[in-house]
């Protein structure tokens, strides 16, 4: 052997080539489906939030994912699950949302600097 690759080597090397393209292209395809089915659950959840609340409870919640985006999707996830279960009478207003938002926010802290 001379240390120069042989056409066996050579066409094996573009088999296995070969097989990694189809299988990245293969791959893409399950990433467009997955990506198309969030967009689709996406627009499902907003046309949900848009029939559960008024303009002032959507508006309090957009103030809210503006600062703490986590917590809004929290929020958007456990109004959506009332919906679905039926447990919504009517639409939800902007008090029911401040007490949701109060109901579903994390227990703050205080802190109390005593000075001696």
């Amino acid at each position: 052997m001379s240390g120069q690759p042989d056409d066996e080597d050579i066409e094996e090397l573009r088999k296995q080539k070969l097989e990694q393209l189809k299988e990245q292209q293969g791959g893409g395809a399950d990433e467009e489906a997955r990506e198309a089915q969030r967009q689709q659950a996406e627009a499902q959840k907003k046309a949900m939030l848009r029939q559960t609340l008024t303009d002032g409870a959507r508006q309090r919640l957009n103030s809210v994912k503006m600062s703490k985006p986590d917590f809004a999707e929290q929020v958007e996830q456990q109004v959506v699950a009332l919906a679905r279960s039926g447990r919504v009478q009517g639409q939800i207003d902007e008090e029911q949302m401040k007490s949701l938002l109060q109901e579903l926010q994390p227990d703050q802290q205080d802190f109390n600097i005593k000075r001696r």
